[in-house]
């Protein structure tokens, strides 16, 4: 029998020791070269959602993605049979991808390819599978067709009129409306039930007044069909008045019979009812009455779970959210008025289709490594766990040695090469099924290095440096580091190499330069590569500019020298006021200083120099500051201007004491600016030789000081002195002074104790400042002892910084305290501080953690908390690991992002609020313990859906373009509508300064996405206020303000033809011509004269030439011109005038006497002359009229 019990405890120590074994999935680089050689099973990356809807106007995609080495091929299976793409000329499928797209543009009918679609996507390493895919077109039936007879029903008494939709897919949203297009109103006593209905709990005599038509909005094909409206007729038992109407008395002083409440929905005395835990439980109690009944809800045997539960529609509908099995029972909703009360009660059973516990992930192992894949899974009922291998049953398929089923475990042992494949877990019950792909992926693959070759690296000396060596091979190789090639591999005191190839060297020294090799090997060979480390002397600046004041007009020069390493190129520039100089003709600059000559008031400022090489860099600043010119009279020695001042001289010490002496010394020339201040500085040559340190200032009227000096130091002193102006020069070193040694003064700081292994306890501590050692031979006594025992102190007496205390229990805590020694004796003791050895992984997770209230960006959970000693160390949090699974909102494409969030609490039952989650998506949580190095086992894995909200603003919102008479804008919608889009709302009004007009509002299907605003003037102008719309309301508004184009002005000159005053101008100067041509016909029809009675008195025109003679010649080249009186006819003949020059003489030859006038001028025409000689022998052509307005 105790052979036995051995044998059973050997048995389970050897199975302890295997599954301790179980090595850690390897990690793939995500590097190129890799991936490119990488042989592994096909990964599902993309599909469609599982209840599938389709629009039947558009085409139909389903969609399955996949990646995997090599490419992946794809094939689909259509109500379980192998869906041939090639045979229909509708399918096709993208290339590189699974994704179908059907097409109907040369005919065909969507609802003859609904049905269960499956993608499988295989290559020569395993075969993953998609969910099974359930495609339906959208149905928008219309409305069956039918005459409604007139409601007739007695006042006071209830009714139900019934909606009956057609059945849409998805079912459609009920609203009830009148004729006139307005939706009717709901109170207490008129309400829709959930089924559509519209309910009256008692009617009243107005309610005759309104038609009643239930409409149907079908939300995925946006569209609204209307039923045939009811019309009522209420009898009363005295003629109505609606003028008697008012809120106290609604029925007008008539008698209507009241009535005990009864309830229209539902019926009897009970009911049951099922819900899926997650989802939302709608119960609903609608009473008839008069007086209106009153609703009021209970649960039997407990309280209503307040935090989720919400009533609406008047209290007749109790919702409650994220149901979770501590809702089942027994709901009970009571009506009652003043005659009376009624109950009914509702059982309601909680069922929970499949959610995860642990889903399977990806396996990747080396040969002769373990594994395993793990799929759990919770429901009600219990879901069933089937493993399937690249889409066969797992029973069925090919047998692996190195496989082993353990319930919901598939364990992998000593795995080879062919163990490479594709599994699937299915946990399934009658409400749903969860369908995972995992691969187990079985490389081997030599040792590469993914680094540059050779890669050269350059440090600065005494500086920590890192040297990257990035590899990779299967199984995970050995990497060691050599230098020179030679000695063994570099690991430990200036060393240290980590386990992902980089090797770290603590201080770079000059003998650290040379070749550093490091070689990664496995059994399936190694891998090498070099880098060259080059250890560069810094770059400093010996000799630093200083400050200095200088005369407005004289030159000042800032010194910059500088040493650097050789092999380096180095650069030096200035900068003032951390602004680049630009050296020019009056600013010189040479390899150790910068010269400004003639300096003016604009040079002052802060100059820095500094130094720059391709590894480092050091730099010095010094301030410029400019004076005044010193007067031109000499007699005035206080115009001088003040310098800084001399050092100080003649430094000389006395009165020696154990940690004091006394310094003197003889003040220098203050150059018109007296002393404030002596600086005191010293420098000791033990620890930093060569190094001045700041020891005290003392005001500027001493000239000898008592200096508090430290033991063990061998001291060296100058003073500088300070005015306004600057510091001066320090002076010449006093002589040294050496200080006794003492023991030390100091308590060693930062103690503190700490466990870096569950087992141990380590204490550390700040060493002493050099200044505080105080003699020779300084260490440390350590004293520990576990807290509250009472017992002996440990101690131990070291020289370095840390002790370790080994063999402790997992965080309990000690008692430390520490003091500092040296040869003369032993300092303080520090007071006790308590510290704790190491803290272990915690053994217990959070249980029940739960979602009780969700809304649209907040979530309340509650967890039962584990117990502390279980944390096995400091509880630091309770740490909550969520990520967004998906969005509600269909094809909406986001980015998955885990995010954590710690809560500390002790209470017995804790509780807190996850916030900024995002509305109308799927979520996902686990928790865990977590300690201040470790988090304990995480527990169930929670989802839940927060409720649709307010969507973002749309993701642009522009004024496209604008016409004379219109603004045309454009928008797109939200990047997270949170929540199913119903529309856009725009806002608009006028703009005039700080003046605005009314506002206007415009409402749009989700699909709309412009719009054009005719304008009543095209001066005016709007602001425009968008939201998008879901049924929680509008969301965030997106403002525009109608723009000043620039070229209004422009478009008003080019459209000056629609202005009033120029349309009024064209008409007022096309009648003046009008009038003008028809007094012109007038004349032309009565015929001009040339009277030579008013030409005789006329003068000489300018123009008139005289002859040598001095007389004048009146012939000029008009005179062979025809007449302007004559015209041409339309024909383009020559016709006589009336008046022709024939009238006037005997023949056609008119005859000009010298003065220019008719011969026989008075003849057969005179009395003719007479009677017009009066008229203007100027413009008596049309023709002349219109020269004569040109």
């Amino acid at each position: 029998m105790m052979m036995q019990g051995r044998q059973l405890a050997l048995a389970l120590m050897l199975l302890h020791l295997l599954l301790w074994h179980e090595s850690v999935t390897i990690e793939v680089p995500q590097d190129p070269k890799i991936l490119a050689d990488l042989r592994q099973p096909p990964t599902i990356t993309k599909q469609s959602v599982k209840d599938y809807i389709v629009d039947p106007r558009d085409n139909i995609i389903i969609e399955c993605e996949a990646k995997g080495n090599p490419v992946p091929t794809f094939s689909w299976r259509r109500n379980g049979k192998f869906f041939n793409i090639g045979k229909d000329p509708r399918v096709t499928m993208r290339k590189r991808s699974g994704t179908l797209e059907i097409g109907f543009r040369n005919g065909g009918r969507p609802e003859d390819y609904e049905g269960e679609y499956q993608c499988f996507s295989g290559n020569d390493h395993g075969l993953a599978m998609s969910n099974k895919i359930l495609l339906r077109v959208s149905k928008a039936p219309l409305w069956p067709k039918e005459v409604l007879e007139p409601v007739v029903v007695t006042e006071g008494s209830s009714l139900v009129l019934p909606c009956n939709p057609p059945p849409g897919l998805p079912p459609p949203f009920t609203f009830w409306m009148n004729s006139m297009m307005s939706p009717i109103p709901q109170d207490k006593r008129v309400s829709k039930g959930l089924n559509g209905d519209l309910y009256f709990s008692n009617v009243m005599a107005q309610d005759a007044q309104n038609d009643f038509s239930c409409s149907a909005r079908f939300l995925f094909t946006h569209t609204i069909q209307q039923k045939n409206p009811f019309t009522l007729k209420v009898f009363t038992n005295d003629p109505y008045n609606d003028t008697s109407y008012n809120d106290s008395d609604p029925y007008g002083g008539r008698k209507v019979v009241e009535s005990t409440p009864t309830f229209l929905s539902p019926l009897g005395s009970e009911s049951a009812k099922m819900v899926l835990r997650d989802e939302q439980l709608l119960l609903e109690c609608i009473a008839a009455g008069l007086p209106t009944p009153t609703t009021k809800w209970f649960k039997k045997g407990g309280d209503l779970p307040g935090r989720k539960v919400k009533f609406e529609n008047y209290n007749k509908t109790m919702k409650i959210i994220n149901v979770s099995e501590e809702d089942a029972g027994e709901y009970v909703c009571m009506a009652n008025n003043h005659l009376g009360s009624i109950r009914h009660s509702i059982f309601v059973q909680v069922k929970a289709a499949p959610y995860w516990l642990d889903k399977p992930t990806n396996l990747v192992l080396a040969p002769e490594e373990n594994g395993r894949l793990v799929c759990r899974a919770n429901g009600n009922p219990k879901p069933s766990i089937q493993w399937l291998v690249n889409g066969l049953p797992i029973d069925s398929s090919v047998p692996d040695p190195s496989r082993q089923m353990m319930g919901d475990t598939i364990i992998f042992r000593s795995v080879q090469m062919g163990s490479s494949a594709v599994y699937q877990c299915n946990a399934s019950n009658q409400h749903g099924y969860l369908l995972a792909n995992a691969f187990v992926s079985v490389i081997d693959m030599r040792p590469r290095m993914l680094g540059p070759k050779n890669q050269l690296i350059k440090v600065i000396e005494n500086n920590r440096t890192f040297l990257d060596c990035p590899f990779f091979g299967s199984p995970f190789p050995e990497l060691r580091w050599f230098k020179n090639g030679q000695g063994s591999g570099l690991d430990g005191g200036q060393y240290r190499a980590y386990m992902n190839g980089t090797l770290e060297i603590k201080r770079a020294r000059a003998e650290d330069e040379g070749t550093y090799t490091c070689v990664a090997s496995s059994i399936l060979g190694m891998a090498e590569n070099q880098v060259r480390l080059e250890v560069k002397e810094p770059s400093r600046i010996v000799r630093a500019p200083e400050h200095q004041s200088a005369i407005r007009g004289s030159t000042a020069r800032f010194d910059c020298k500088v040493k650097f390493d050789p092999s380096l190129p180095v650069t030096v520039a200035w900068t003032k006021d951390d602004k680049p100089i630009y050296l020019g003709w009056r600013l010189r600059k040479d390899e150790e200083s910068l010269t400004i000559p003639n300096i003016n008031e604009g040079d002052e400022g802060i100059y820095t120099c500094t130094v720059k090489t391709e590894i480092d860099q050091d730099s010095a600043s010094a301030r410029l500051t400019v004076l005044e010119e010193a007067s031109l009279n000499p007699s005035v020695s206080s115009a001088l201007p003040p310098d800084r001042p001399d050092p100080p001289m003649d430094l000389e010490l006395s009165d020696p004491a154990a940690r004091s002496v006394r310094l003197t010394w003889i003040p220098g020339n203050d150059h018109r600016s007296p002393v404030t201040e002596f600086l005191v500085q010293f420098e000791e040559d033990r620890w930093e030789p060569g190094r001045w340190q700041d020891l005290a200032t003392y005001p500027g009227d001493l000239n000898s000081v008592i200096l508090q000096l430290t033991p063990f130091v061998n001291y060296q002193f100058r003073v500088i002195s300070i005015n306004a102006v600057g510091h001066s020069e320090p002076s010449h070193p006093s002589p040294k002074y050496q200080t006794s040694s003492a023991a030390p003064d100091v308590i060693p700081r930062g103690l503190r104790g700490w466990g870096s292994e569950k087992d141990n306890m380590e204490v550390t501590w700040e060493p002493l400042l050099d200044l505080e050692k105080n003699g020779p031979n300084l260490h440390y006594c350590v004293w520990w002892r576990r807290k509250d025992s009472d017992g002996e102190w440990n101690n131990v007496t070291i020289i370095g910084l840390k002790h370790v205390v080994r063999n402790t229990e997992t965080y309990v805590p000690y008692e430390i305290k520490i003091q500092a020694r040296n040869e003369l004796g032993a300092g303080p003791e520090s007071n006790v501080v308590i510290g704790y050895s190491g803290e272990d992984k915690p053994t217990s997770a959070p249980t029940e953690l739960h979602v009780s209230k969700v809304d649209s960006s907040k979530a309340n959970i509650q967890w039962k908390p584990v117990d502390q000693v279980s944390v096995r160390g400091e509880f630091k949090e309770y740490r909550l690991y969520y990520w967004r699974e998906s969005s509600h909102v269909p094809g909406l494409v986001f980015r998955k992002e885990n995010k954590t969030k710690g809560f500390y609490t002790t209470v017995a039952e804790p509780s807190a609020i996850l916030s900024d989650l995002v509305p109308f998506s799927r979520y996902k949580m686990f928790m865990v313990a977590a300690n201040n190095r470790y988090e304990g086992p995480p527990s169930n894995t929670v989802e839940f859906s927060t409720k649709e909200g307010v969507p973002d603003a749309p993701s642009f919102f522009r004024i496209k373009r604008r016409g004379f008479d219109s603004i045309h804008l454009e928008w797109d919608k939200p990047l997270e509508p949170n929540g199913l889009l119903i529309g856009y709302q725009l806002k608009y009004q006028t703009a005039n300064g700080s003046r605005q007009g009314r506002p206007r509002l415009e409402t749009f299907l989700p699909n709309v996405t412009e719009f054009t605003l005719r304008l009543p003037d095209r001066s005016t102008r709007y602001n425009f206020y968008l939201s998008a719309l879901t049924q929680v309301g509008a969301g965030e508004i997106f403002a525009e303000e109608s723009p000043f184009f620039a070229n209004e002005a422009y478009i008003d000159q080019v459209d000056i033809a629609t202005q009033g005053w120029f349309i009024g101008l064209m008409c007022a100067i096309a009648l003046i011509i009008l009038i003008l041509l028809i007094v012109c016909f007038i004349k032309r029809s009565r015929g001009g004269k040339y009277p030579v009675r008013d030409k005789k008195d006329l003068p000489l025109d300018a123009v008139d030439h005289k002859d040598p003679d001095g007389s004048f010649d009146y012939h000029s080249d008009e005179d062979n011109k025809p007449l302007q009186g004559s015209q041409t006819s339309l024909e383009g003949n020559v016709k006589e005038s009336d008046d022709s020059l024939v009238d006037y003489g005997e023949g056609g030859d008119g005859q000009f006497n010298e003065d220019g006038s008719f011969i026989g001028q008075y003849t057969v025409k005179k009395d003719k002359d007479e009677t017009e000689g009066n008229e203007s022998s100027e413009a008596t052509s049309p023709v002349n009229a219109i020269y004569s307005l040109a």
